[in-house]
């Protein structure tokens, strides 16, 4: 995409424009989560129990514990072993995103923003759908990724008219068809936007690591009040 290429273009050589450490231009982070995807997704095929006991993503419930609060998390390394493009498309998509977003951001402000971006995604689902119908795949943290490349690229002054519309027809797909968790990608976009617009936004200079770490967390503290909010419901 054209806007990809002039962002790569705009990165600074030492730290990036965000605060982040400068890379090599790799994306370090990006594959290692599409190799953690890979990798349970082999042992969701291989150990037909394997979703049951570790990622089973009932969001929250699962048939031997409740509650289970790091299934909020685990639920977005799993898919579908039923339909292959499930994976096929979230990896492609990170791998996508990610090539932007890490250099953009460093490592450790991508991994932050992905995670939170899944986590909003499980907070959505668990506040506005069932919570005991299983819901999985990194779809929320996929679209997450998608709003913090808006967010990212319009405070650099970039075209986004692309983003907008891959935005638009990816939702829109999530309300057509049925079976897609819609909210999952809702909830991530709002998370993503939210962690972007932290990091894009922080006051620059020394306090610059110090705002964007803090507003980070105080997202993720909200979402985890919003998950135990969530979890006295159920047990209502």
């Amino acid at each position: 995409m054209d806007c990809v290429r002039e962002a790569n273009k705009q990165l600074p050589s030492t730290r990036t424009v965000f605060g982040g450490k400068a890379t090599d231009g790799r994306p370090l982070v990006t594959y290692v989560l599409i190799a953690i995807n890979v990798v349970v997704f082999g042992l969701q095929m291989i150990l037909r129990d394997f979703s049951d006991y570790v990622v089973y993503a009932g969001l929250y419930t699962s048939p031997y514990l409740e509650p289970e609060p790091w299934r909020m998390l685990t639920s977005i390394f799993a898919h579908s072993t039923t339909f292959i493009g499930h994976i096929a498309f979230n990896m492609y998509a990170l791998y996508i995103c990610g090539r932007v977003l890490e250099p953009m951001l460093g490592r450790l402000r991508f991994l932050a923003l992905y995670l939170a971006s899944g986590l909003g995604g499980s907070v959505a689902v668990l506040l506005i759908t069932d919570p005991r119908v299983p819901v999985l795949g990194a779809s929320g943290a996929v679209f997450g990724l998608f709003a913090a490349m808006f967010v990212l690229l319009r405070a650099r002054g970039v075209q986004t008219m692309q983003i907008v519309i891959l935005i638009a027809i990816n939702l829109a797909i999530g309300f057509i068809i049925p079976g897609i968790a819609w909210e999952a990608h809702v909830g991530g976009l709002v998370v993503g936007a939210a962690t972007a617009a932290v990091m894009a936004h922080a006051p620059k200079g020394k306090q610059q690591a110090l705002m964007q770490w803090a507003g980070t967390a105080l997202l993720i503290l909200l979402l985890c009040a919003l998950t135990f909010y969530g979890a006295a419901n159920i047990r209502l």
